[in-house]
This record gives structure tokens, C-alpha cells and sequence, in this order.
């Protein structure tokens, strides 16, 4: 019954907006965040209501996390932010981080 209820959310949320502002490559918010799929110091990979966002860097750190509002904040040296869509995360064959690391 969680599953049912959470896709419902996810639903729900679509209606948001979705925002990105970076400052000087170090300080980067989202809005329209749904969930923080994994992150490490170099890889942050955030699912938002505009498709799966992957952020690279270097020490990179997740500051403030807020999913009622969908909104984070991540600081770091931001190198590079890519979209995908939500299909390709979670596809059978090769991983999204398989394809990812190639």
C-alpha cells in the first residue's frame, strides 16, 4: 500500500514547478525535487519532477534537503548536470550507474 500511495505523491507532485539556480558553479538549489536517489562527494543523483538529475563535482555535500517542499541545496565544485528520463533509471539490462560509469 506504501508503493500505491508514494506513486500517487509522485502524481501529485508533477504539477510543481522545477527551478535550478547554480552560484558560481559552487553553490547549486532545486526546486520540484522528489527524492535524493544516492550522492557521495563527486555524484549526486536527484530525482525531480522534470526527469532524473545528475549533478558531478568535486566535494560535492547535500546542505539541505527539504522533500515537503522539493526543494535542496547542494554545495560543492559543480562540474557538469545532466537530465535523463525517469524510464532509463531504472531499466533492465545495464544500470543507469553502469551506463553512467562507461
Amino acid at each position: 500500500m506504501g508503493k500505491v500511495m508514494a506513486m500517487e505523491e509522485r502524481k501529485n507532485n508533477r504539477g510543481r514547478s522545477h527551478n535550478i539556480i547554480l552560484e558560481n558553479r559552487e553553490k547549486l538549489s532545486v526546486s520540484g525535487v522528489e527524492h535524493v536517489n544516492s550522492f557521495n562527494n563527486e555524484l549526486i543523483l536527484v530525482e525531480t519532477v522534470a526527469g532524473v538529475l545528475t549533478i558531478k563535482g568535486e566535494e560535492l555535500d547535500v546542505n539541505k534537503l527539504n522533500l515537503e517542499d522539493g526543494n535542496v541545496i547542494i554545495e560543492g565544485k559543480i562540474h557538469s548536470m545532466t537530465y535523463s528520463e525517469r524510464d532509463s533509471f531504472g531499466s533492465k539490462g545495464s544500470s543507469f550507474l553502469g551506463k553512467l560509469f562507461k
